[in-house]
């Protein structure tokens, strides 16, 4: 079995990382409260430490000198990085007035939180590999999108959060996400030169870091949840109707994406790329913008609820349009 193959079936598969996080859930729902704040050792501190650990190896890995090579195809560069922080947000204030003020505005606003994120990094690269597509231009855009989203998914949440939560503070959210992210990647973007390879060496191990620190995440967000009963407030209609609307979101992204590359008359290569880089959105990221948003609020799990859904289907469906796109250039 050849290895493009394999990296097709893999896709189809039930993720390991998602089964993770269920079970944190499931965890968290029988054994709320480990951890807790007052605790010999806190959760909450070590989330601080590890996101901040996370972002110094994400900015470790990128070479800087790459990336300004890679700037030279723009025009490919810019469609998706509008699609991804610019189209996304606009599809979702479109359906705006229709919730503002109602009892379901929290879970428009979990949507929003979804389309505000950056896209994916390993799996984008991944997918545009097995479809036949950019590869370099699908690795610059993955990791230059995470960069961004630290700036742009915090600038896009604070026009509402602070309507939404008297007791949150965007002043405090900047000044976190500048000392626990922006800063680890700067420092880890200057260390590439002499730190680089080796983490280029360990990136599996990094990514169990990672991984880990997501996992935790999860856990205390759905932690804090269970016990202050968030989720007993939300009709099961209501996840169903939200389910059904990432779901939309994602097919309206997607084939718009679609048309626009038609549009702009991209060949095959770039057309994938932009395909599939930019209708995709990070868990990750997600997850991690969520331990600093509302790292003192207890709705952070229903954030993420949006954002697995996406997360999952998004794994299934493309890989299954890679797949279709592989096939075709072997034929």
């Amino acid at each position: 079995m050849s290895d493009k193959i394999r990296r097709i079936i893999s896709t189809l598969i039930p993720d390991p990382f998602i089964a993770g996080i269920l079970l944190m859930i499931v965890l968290a729902r029988i054994f709320p409260g480990v951890g807790a704040d007052g605790s010999t050792i806190e959760l909450r501190v070590l989330i601080k430490y590890g996101i901040t650990l996370l972002f110094f190896f994400y900015g470790l890995k990128l070479d800087p000198k790459r990336l300004r090579h890679d700037l030279g195809n723009w025009r490919l560069h810019l469609v998706i990085q509008l699609t991804t922080f610019i189209v996304f947000p606009a599809l979702l204030l479109l359906f705006y007035p229709l919730f503002k003020g109602s009892d379901q505005e929290i879970l428009w606003l979990t949507v929003f939180f979804l389309a505000a994120l950056p896209s994916t990094v390993s799996s984008s690269v991944v997918m545009v590999s097995i479809a036949g597509g950019n590869i370099p231009a699908a690795i610059f855009n993955a990791s230059i999108s995470g960069v961004i989203g630290i700036i742009l998914t915090p600038a896009w949440m604070g026009l509402f959060l602070d309507q939404q939560a008297g007791s949150f503070s965007f002043g405090p959210v900047i000044r976190d996400l500048t000392l626990q992210v922006l800063v680890p990647v700067i420092v880890g973007l200057i260390l590439h030169r002499y730190w680089g390879n080796w983490a280029m060496r360990n990136r599996k191990r990094i990514s169990w870091f990672d991984k880990s620190v997501i996992l935790s995440i999860v856990y205390r967000s759905f932690s804090d949840s269970f016990t202050n009963g968030i989720f007993t407030s939300i009709p099961g209609h209501s996840l169903l109707i939200l389910s059904a609307g990432v779901i939309a979101l994602f097919f309206v992204v997607f084939e718009g994406t679609k048309f626009l590359t038609r549009r702009l008359h991209l060949n095959r290569e770039d057309s994938i790329t932009v395909l599939f880089c930019g209708s995709k959105k990070s868990l990750v990221h997600g997850s991690v913008m969520v331990g600093v948003l509302f790292a003192g609020s207890t709705l952070g799990s229903l954030f993420l609820v949006p954002v697995m859904i996406y997360h999952a289907f998004q794994l299934f469906y493309i890989g299954m349009v890679a797949g279709k796109y592989g096939r075709e250039i072997q034929n």
